[in-house]
């Protein structure tokens, strides 16, 4: 059975992106995998100093450990002035390629307006510098505002018919890069 780690980086209590990251990972669990959700609302992390060091910050130790264990990663991120998330980006910031390396990666970003590939492209690239391995199915989620019901449930069946294909992309590369069927 393989472990995805889906991290968000919004802060936001009623985040688009938690959302779609619950969405995301309930499709990959559908599939077997093991999930687990890194909150990082939740979480006290510092800044990133570019040190290896961060006493007094044990989330740093448990983000890190966390993300060594697993097979694959969900990050969802909210497209903040086309691109990442300050809060993303400075949690990829604070591991380094012993816990990123090797990881099948799948992306969804979160606009508040027209969909668009900025963030997505930004996270390809930070993911490939540290050996991750990106899966090129990803998710767009433009109007963020619409998308989503009272109840948290995505409206259009197409993007619903994307999250099954992302997750699936998603478990059978992880399945592969392991040495899994």
């Amino acid at each position: 059975m393989v472990k995805i780690v889906g991290i968000s980086g919004s802060l936001r209590s009623q985040s688009s992106s938690y959302q779609a990251l619950n969405l995301a990972m309930a499709r990959v669990e559908a599939l077997g995998a093991s999930t687990q959700i890194l909150d990082l609302r939740e979480m006290q992390l510092p800044f990133c100093d570019g040190g290896d060091d961060y006493p007094g910050y044990p989330d740093v130790v448990r983000l890190r450990e966390v993300v060594a264990e697993a097979d694959g990663l969900i990050l969802a991120t909210p497209e903040y002035h086309g691109g990442v998330s300050g809060v993303l980006k400075n949690a990829l910031d604070l591991m380094s390629f012993d816990q990123l390396s090797d990881k099948v990666t799948g992306l969804i970003s979160v606009l508040g307006g027209q969909s668009n590939s900025n963030a997505l492209n930004e996270l390809r690239l930070i993911m490939r510098w540290v050996h991750a391995w990106v899966i090129p199915e990803q998710i767009a989620i433009g109007q963020s505002w619409k998308a989503f019901g009272q109840d948290g449930k995505l409206l259009d069946e197409k993007l619903l018919q994307r999250f099954d294909q992302f997750a699936q992309s998603l478990v059978q590369n992880t399945h592969k890069l392991r040495g899994g069927v």
